[in-house]
């Protein structure tokens, strides 16, 4: 039980090789183990007891080899992936997914054990876009280098959990390191390539993205979906929607295909249908029981109604706040305060917050929070009739486009305050420039007189 964190009398029984769970019953009644009501495993061992078992060093008649502590560990590894398998077929539990991987990802590390169901269990952990997390503390008297596929696991799911709190920028660095290891069976070598590919993206590196993209599309594999959305995403963020369009309609569930339509189709200023879009996408990740989806596309849809219906997008921002309850969304979050931002748009209220978030977002790492926070600032202004300010936010958001990508979100500034573009813009839109202009001057329109009305 020294190898455990904290353990329950069948987790015990099993771990410990025994037929019967008598024996585990007389040990959780000693005295130095010790009992959380609360804890998804209820026992754990006092810490000076388990650390004193783990590193004695004495040549007593019951010393234990390194074989036997492997056989136990490879016990302990084979109970807790029972448990979780047992759970994942009559009741999925996301507690418990978590705490099993908490502990097993440590012993197959630190006892050099095969993956077994933690690859599964390490599937189903990013399935649902909630990353709480997981990763346990570093193996003792390591130099931080990738030996084991293990190791690489641990690193894997530690970095995708932590870009909610890290620069983009270490997550790249982190995951380039875990796809360059060679470690992983090759469904997680792909997880990894995905996720460095979306990193790179967030970071403006679009060029990196699309190559980890392509081959995780042309790989055929459980994430080859969601690398055609991707590659759909680069598509658009270059300004060519019609090519991006038609991509998305072929997308399904598995591309998230009712988001990626929903994203092409605000940028033109049609807020209608793409709220319509973000609120399938929304309800078909609830019937799918895919918490982290489900809270992005209510998210996405409080950020289009907030450019039409302050009253509206009020009640669309509070059902995103309670889908995100217990979900770590760093880029979904700052979606959330960026739509607050454009639902007061014209009010006192309207960049409160403007420059905590300019600079929240620049030390996320994500271009695309940077460039949504730019409109919403340049809406303001528009509505305002300020067409100086506009015009600052005109240039950052020239800054941002340097690269080639978000050449439209200069284009749509220029639209809302009517202005003219200095330049034929490479943006391909897939309907006439004037008619998102149109959509765009609307809803700046429709907002001045939605203040003058005082509703």
């Amino acid at each position: 039980m020294s190898l455990l964190d904290a353990f329950d009398l069948p987790l015990a029984t099993a771990a410990a090789g025994l037929p019967r769970e008598a024996p585990a019953q007389r040990l959780i009644e000693r005295p130095f183990v010790r009992e959380n009501a609360f804890g998804l495993w209820p026992y754990h061992l006092h810490g000076l007891i388990r650390s004193t078992i783990r590193s004695a060093d004495d040549a007593t008649d019951d010393a234990w080899t390194d074989r036997d502590w492997q056989r136990a560990a490879q016990r302990a590894l084979a109970a807790l992936g029972n448990q979780w398998a047992t759970a994942e077929t009559t009741c999925p539990d996301r507690a418990l997914l978590a705490g099993c991987l908490r502990q097993g990802l440590p012993l197959a590390r630190d006892s050099g054990l095969e993956l077994g169901w933690l690859a599964h269990a390490a599937w189903a952990y990013v399935s649902d876009s909630v990353w709480e997390p997981i990763a346990p503390p570093a193996r003792p008297g390591s130099t931080d280098g990738l030996e084991t596929p293990a190791d690489a696991l641990v690193e894997l799911l530690a970095a995708l959990a932590r870009r909610q709190h890290e620069h983009r920028s270490v997550t790249a660095s982190r995951l380039t390191a875990v796809t360059a290891s060679g470690l992983l069976p090759a469904d997680l070598h792909e997880m990894g390539v995905y996720y460095l590919a979306k990193a790179h993206r967030d970071l403006g590196d679009s060029a990196a993205s699309r190559h980890g993209m392509r081959l995780v599309a042309d790989g055929g594999g459980r994430l080859a979906p969601a690398a055609r959305r991707g590659l759909a995403h680069l598509t658009r963020l270059a300004g060519d929607f019609p090519t991006a369009y038609d991509t998305a309609r072929t997308l399904g569930w598995a591309g998230r295909q009712h988001r990626a339509e929903g994203d092409i189709l605000w940028p033109h200023g049609d807020m209608d249908r793409a709220a319509a879009a973000y609120a399938a996408a929304r309800d078909q990740a609830e019937q799918h029981g895919v918490a982290g989806e489900r809270a992005t596309s209510q998210a996405q849809r409080a950020l289009t109604l907030a450019f039409t219906d302050p009253n509206t997008a009020d009640d669309e921002l509070h059902l995103a706040e309670q889908l995100l309850t217990g979900l770590d969304l760093r880029a979904t979050t700052l979606t959330l305060k960026i739509a607050a931002l454009a639902r007061d748009a014209g009010t006192s209220r309207g960049l409160d917050t403007a420059r905590d978030l300019r600079a929240e977002s620049h030390d996320a790492g994500i271009t695309a929070a940077q460039a949504a926070l730019e409109l919403a600032i340049a809406f303001h202004h528009a509505v305002l009739g300020d067409h100086d300010k506009v015009r600052a936010v005109i240039d950052r958001l020239r800054e941002l486009a340097r690269t080639g990508d978000y050449p439209y979100y200069a284009d749509i500034a220029h639209f809302m305050a009517g202005l003219p573009l200095p330049e034929p813009s490479i943006t391909r839109w897939t309907t006439s420039e004037d008619t998102v202009r149109s959509a765009w001057r609307g809803l700046v329109q429709a907002r001045k007189e939605h203040l003058l009305s005082g509703n």
